[in-house]
């Protein structure tokens, strides 16, 4: 059970949140403190419930203690009792699930980038079944997206393509996507209808905000040139692709989708920012490794985390050893979520043995 002195700690904390936004914080502090106040009202609503129980099985138990108390009334106590320890159980999980440490980026907007691996036209075409794939899940998880890039094969796939994902918890969910996908199928191409094998990269970065990361515009060199391939008139008169270099990490983004330089620099900076601010958590997670075990891996684009086979129409995601038979609705996008959601419990559970450990 959750220790007593935790609950007040809580309850404390939440009050002071409350006196802290309403003398009137502003800026980034407001932020920071709203963000605290949002991430613990659940925990609140939860520890208030809590201690309602506990209350109530203390009076329930002292009803049933009571010799003065008839057998009927102490029929319908003992009763009580049993539900309200049940109740308590619930809660005290549910509590501790809570409770547990959180990835500070989880409830963040998500970038997905898709690249396509070995397997040439095939790989491409598959980077393009994942992108449908994700823009479907994410449409019905109600979060918008927008294409920020495209390089298409000449097969009518993907070579690489970096999608944004616009709602909040995106990444909590999107992030257990992080690795190498493969597919095994006959492709289009194949003759002698022989399976081949195929992968696809897919890197889920958190998208920064302000607050998170500053980026010096003394350490930034800003290239413009004019966009290559697809793109209109405007291709070979206007310098409106751009590349952004951040020069302490030498980290090199580009982008030329837009027909707008301005458009272009925008995007690019919003990679730019996602991609350090990643970096940066990785590094600090790296540094806490022995402090933290992750039970999807490393998330690390050359460890492979699922496999697609179409003969067999079954789905299977290592990390968790679990195999599906509804290829056609998770690769379309309205079944994923039975795997994301798996991967999100097992998670859950694994963390919660560490915590129930430590206790």
């Amino acid at each position: 059970m959750i220790p007593a002195a935790k609950l007040d700690r809580l309850l404390d904390r939440f009050a002071a949140l409350e006196a802290e936004m309403a003398s009137g914080a502003s800026g980034e502090a407001f932020v920071k403190l709203s963000r605290e106040h949002a991430e613990l009202s659940p925990v609140i609503e939860t520890a208030q419930a809590y201690r309602t129980a506990q209350i109530q099985l203390a009076d329930t138990e002292a009803m049933i203690d009571d010799p003065g108390s008839d057998s009927d009334m102490r029929v319908m106590a003992e009763q009580e009792r049993a539900d309200l320890r049940a109740q308590l159980e619930t809660l005290d999980r549910t509590l501790k699930i809570q409770l547990l440490p959180k990835d500070a980026a989880d409830d963040s907007s998500a970038i997905v980038e898709i690249r396509a691996g070995t397997g040439g036209d095939e790989a491409a075409l598959f980077a393009g079944d994942l992108l449908g794939m994700y823009q479907r899940y994410c449409s019905m998880q109600g979060w918008k997206t927008e294409i920020m890039s495209l390089s298409e094969s000449d097969l009518g796939g993907f070579k690489d393509a970096t999608l944004e994902v616009m709602g909040r918890g995106a990444y909590a969910k999107l992030k257990f996507e992080s690795g190498v996908h493969r597919v095994q199928r006959v492709p289009a191409t194949e003759t002698q209808g022989r399976i081949h094998t195929s992968a696809a990269t897919v890197a889920v970065l958190p998208e920064a905000e302000d607050v998170d990361i500053v980026i010096h515009d003394k350490d930034l060199r800003i290239d413009t040139y004019r966009a290559q391939g697809a793109g209109g008139q405007h291709v070979n008169k206007t310098d409106s692709a751009v590349r952004i270099t951040h020069i302490p990490t030498n980290t090199v983004v580009a982008m030329q989708e837009e027909k707008s330089q301005h458009k272009n620099k925008a995007k690019a900076m919003m990679l730019l920012k996602a991609k350090i601010y990643d970096a940066e958590r990785k590094r600090v997670d790296s540094v806490r490794a022995s402090e933290r075990k992750s039970l999807v891996g490393s998330g690390d684009r050359s460890e492979r985390i699922r496999t697609y086979n179409f003969p067999q129409g079954r789905v299977t995601d290592h990390r968790i050893n679990l195999t599906l038979y509804n290829l056609a609705r998770i690769v379309g996008g309205d079944e994923l979520g039975e795997i994301v959601d798996a991967l999100v419990a097992q998670d859950q559970a694994d963390r919660l043995a560490d915590f129930e450990a430590q206790q």
